[in-house]
């Protein structure tokens, strides 16, 4: 059995071992956790990449996954970051976790909005399930906060990227140290999560670029006006050839970034500073820079094991993440599959299919060799991280084209 053929059936297998089903206060939910050995509850942003995958095995599931986060949003369209179905939170991450309260259902924190878009690809048209529209709605309504259409950040876990090197200039060690992450998580429980709130503050918030990257997607496929154009004009360094993130308020360091207007924007070379690739409309040119100058550098992201987190050249990379009981330095240097496959869409837009059919062929071969695994070593593809991990079943997408990969399922 070939590498593909071999990744396709570990997927499916790890999917359905995963599978978790069950009733809260007479509300039901059918999800599978990031990983059943790590991550026991289910997370926004795993549950969608999970039912894209499920399309492919079993479309049903694919449907009650999503619906599942619908069920467990607040009637005004919030949905938390985590959800936690079928277990309470313990003592400790009452204290710890971004929880409003003992009792909380769920956290009060977002993860990338990639909802609609997930629903367009697994299940059919957003617009059919009028809470994704309400979900739309509270986004807009609590973090575009300068009314481009672009959302804002209160801590780094709401991107999804946890502990990633361009953080450490905002929020400094609370942005990986445990002690100093309680620290902000305490801060902002006493402003409610509250955007506003928190920056009046001091801050510091971030207009983070994957967040909006899987906004722009939801809201294409949900049938709203694109944001490309308005990413393209906060993010966009053209000295660099990179989308940097803008971060607002107190940072930590500003020495260690370059004022934008009376913002600061990040100077870290990470994988989301490529993000921008998935983007259909993104324009051609800009396109064509982050792939030759970046991704198929060899120096930079084009290891074996394609794309790494953070660039090879940065000071802090580290190719092997790693936690203590004090401190978690997550997203730092391998390889994660939810992010190669997004760039991977953009190679396959741009005509690089050869280089395209590399990165999948590489990939392949480690999760065939390796299993489903949290995320990869990016020169030698060993697994490393938690094990059945839900969205590195995204190989599906790889080992397995969908003919809609190059315009990212919008029909672009």
């Amino acid at each position: 059995m070939n590498d593909a053929l071999r990744s396709l059936e570990l997927a499916e297998a790890t999917l359905r071992e995963g599978w978790t089903q069950g009733e809260r206060d007479g509300v039901p939910y059918s999800y599978v956790p990031p990983s059943p050995t790590h991550y026991y509850w289910q997370w926004y942003w795993d549950s969608c990449f999970h039912a894209i995958v499920w399309r492919r095995f079993d479309p049903d599931r694919a449907r009650l996954e999503l619906t599942s986060l619908l069920n467990g949003g607040h009637e005004d369209g919030f949905i938390g970051h985590t959800t936690f179905w079928d277990r309470p939170v313990d003592m400790r991450r009452r204290w710890t976790y971004n929880v409003g309260s003992r009792d909380a259902a769920n956290t009060s924190t977002i993860q990338p909005p990639l909802l609609a878009w997930a629903w367009r690809i697994a299940v059919g048209d957003p617009a059919a399930e009028p809470r994704i529209a309400a979900h739309h709605r509270w986004l807009r309504e609590h973090r575009d906060l300068d009314g481009d259409g672009l959302l804002w950040i209160v801590q780094p876990d709401e991107s999804g990227l946890d502990s990633s090197p361009k953080f450490d200039p905002v929020w400094g060690r609370r942005a990986h140290a445990r002690l100093g992450f309680i620290a902000l998580i305490q801060r902002n429980r006493r402003r409610g999560w509250d955007a506003r709130r928190i920056l009046d503050s001091g801050g510091p918030l971030l207009c983070e670029v994957v967040v909006n990257v899987l906004w722009c997607l939801a809201r294409r496929a949900a049938g709203e006006t694109s944001i490309t154009p308005a990413i393209v004009e906060r993010f966009w360094d053209p000295d660099r050839g990179l989308f940097c993130d803008v971060a607002r308020g107190d940072v930590a360091r500003p020495r260690e970034m370059d004022a934008v207007g009376g913002d600061h924007r990040i100077r870290t070379s990470t994988w989301s500073a490529l993000a921008p690739l998935a983007l259909p409309d993104l324009p051609e040119e800009i396109g064509r820079r982050l792939v030759g100058e970046h991704l198929l550098d060899t120096k930079r992201y084009w290891t074996p094991v394609p794309a790494p987190s953070v660039s090879v050249e940065e000071p802090s990379f580290e190719p092997r993440d790693w936690e203590t009981w004090l401190v978690r330095r997550y997203w730092r240097g391998p390889t994660w599959i939810n992010a190669a496959w997004l760039l991977w869409m953009g190679l396959l837009r741009l005509g690089h299919e050869a280089e395209a059919q590399a990165m999948a062929n590489a990939l392949c071969g480690a999760y065939a060799r390796e299993g489903s695994r949290e995320f990869y070593e990016p020169f030698s593809g060993e697994g490393l991280g938690a094990e059945q991990f839900g969205w590195s079943t995204l190989i599906s997408e790889l080992a397995d084209p969908d003919p809609a990969s190059p315009g990212s399922h919008l029909g672009a």
